[in-house]
C-alpha cells in the first residue's frame, strides 16, 4: 500500500502489496517582511552612493571611488535579492516541479561572483596607487567616510532583520557587511592622509577591503555550489544517516539514499527502505520520518519502504554484494544493512 501526499500540486495514490512510499514537505512563509527591510536598506545605500561618487571625484580618493563601486553591487544584490524572492514565491507548476526557488541561490552566487571580480580590479588599482600615489583630500575622505559608516550600520541592521538563514538575503548583508569595513577602512585612511599626508594609506586601505570581499565572496560562490551540485549539506554526514536509518527497528536495508537542499534552510532527502517480512510499512516510515525531522530538520522527505524478499534477506549479509543485485538492478550510492542477528 502506498501513500503519497503533497502540500501543493496534485496528489497521487497508488497500491502495492507491501509498500508505502511517502512524500513530506515544508515550505516557508510569506516573504514580506523580508522584502521590506530589503528595500529601507536599497533606499539607503542608493541615495548615499550618488553622493560619494561625487565627492569621491573632487577628492581623489580610489577608497571612495571603490566604496561607491561597492555600494553599487550592494544596491544590485539587494535588487537581486528583491527578484528572486518574488520568483520563489511562485508555486511549482508545469516542469518547475520545486517551483523557482533556486532563484534565490542563483542571486548569492550572482554576489558571491561581483565580490571576487571587484576585489580583483580594486586589487590592481590599489596596487597600482601604491606604486604612484595621487594626491588625496584626506579631509573629505574622512568626513564621507564617516557618513557613509552611519548609512552602512542603518542598512546593515536593516538586513539583519529579514531572515538571514536564506542564503540570497545572507548575500546581499555580506555586501553590505563589507562595504561597512570598507567606509571603517577608508576613514582610517582618509584620517593618516589629513593628518600625515601619507597617501599611500588610501591604497592600503581598499587591499584591506579587497581581502575582507574575497573571503566573504568566495563563501557565497562555495556554498551556493554546493547546492547546485545537489551536495549533501554540510553539517549533515550522508553515510552516518543512513547508519543511522538502518538501526532503527525493523529495518533491514536502506540505499539509494540522496539527501540535498532545495534552496537555503530547505532539506530534502529520498531513500529506499526494505524492512523485514512481517514488519509494518508504514509504522516504519512514520518513525523514520520522526527521526529525520527531530534529528536533522528534514521534513521534505521522499521514503520507498517495502518487505524484503525473503531470497536478498538471506543475501543481504554485511559485506556480501549479493543482494544488491537481487533486488535492485543499479543502486545508488552506498547500501546500508542492518547487523545479520537483526535479520
Amino acid at each position: 500500500m502506498s501513500d503519497h501526499r503533497h502540500e501543493h500540486g496534485p496528489g497521487h495514490q497508488h497500491g502495492a502489496g507491501g509498500h508505502a512510499g511517502h512524500t513530506g514537505h515544508s515550505h516557508g512563509v510569506s516573504a514580506d517582511a523580508d522584502r521590506r527591510w530589503l528595500v529601507i536598506a536599497l533606499t539607503l545605500i542608493t541615495g548615499f552612493m550618488a553622493i560619494e561618487v561625487v565627492i569621491g571625484v573632487i577628492a581623489q580618493s580610489l577608497a571612495l571611488i571603490s566604496d561607491a563601486a561597492h555600494m553599487l553591487t550592494d544596491a544590485v544584490s539587494i535588487v537581486l535579492a528583491l527578484i528572486a524572492m518574488r520568483l520563489a514565491a511562485r508555486p511549482a507548476r508545469g516542469g518547475f516541479t520545486y517551483g523557482l526557488k533556486r532563484a534565490e541561490i542563483l542571486s548569492a552566487q550572482a554576489n558571491g561572483l561581483t565580490l571576487l571580480l571587484l576585489g580583483g580590479w580594486l586589487a590592481y588599482e590599489a596596487v597600482h596607487r601604491l606604486i604612484d600615489p595621487p594626491e588625496v583630500e584626506g579631509g573629505l575622505v574622512f568626513g564621507t567616510a564617516l557618513a557613509g559608516i552611519v548609512v552602512n550600520i542603518a542598512a546593515a541592521w536593516c538586513l539583519s532583520k529579514a531572515n538571514r538563514s536564506s542564503l540570497n538575503v545572507e548575500g546581499a548583508y555580506q555586501h553590505i557587511l563589507n562595504d561597512l569595513f570598507a567606509f571603517i577602512g577608508t576613514a582610517v585612511a582618509g584620517l593618516v592622509v589629513l593628518l600625515t599626508g601619507f597617501a599611500r594609506a588610501d591604497g592600503i586601505a581598499t587591499l584591506v577591503v579587497v581581502a575582507l570581499m574575497v573571503k566573504a565572496g568566495w563563501g557565497l560562490m562555495r556554498e551556493s555550489g554546493r547546492i547546485f551540485l545537489e551536495a549533501a549539506p554540510a553539517d549533515v554526514d550522508p553515510d552516518a544517516l543512513g547508519d543511522k536509518l538502518v538501526a532503527q527497528p525493523a529495518v533491514v536495508e536502506v540505499h539509494d539514499l540522496h539527501v540535498w537542499q532545495i534552496t537555503s534552510g530547505q532539506l530534502a532527502l529520498s531513500a529506499h527502505v526494505l524492512v523485514q517480512p512481517g514488519g509494518d510499512c508504514h509504522a516504519v516510515r512514520r518513525d523514520l520520518e520522526e527521526l529525520l525531522r527531530h534529528d536533522y530538520g528534514i521534513t521534505h522527505t521522499t521514503l520507498q519502504v517495502d518487505h524484503v524478499p525473503e531470497k536478498v534477506l538471506q543475501l543481504a549479509l554485511p559485506g556480501d554484494s549479493a543482494g544488491d543485485a537481487a533486488h535492485c538492478e543499479d543502486p545508488h550510492g552506498p547500501v546500508h544493512r542492518g547487523e545479520p542477528h537483526r535479520h
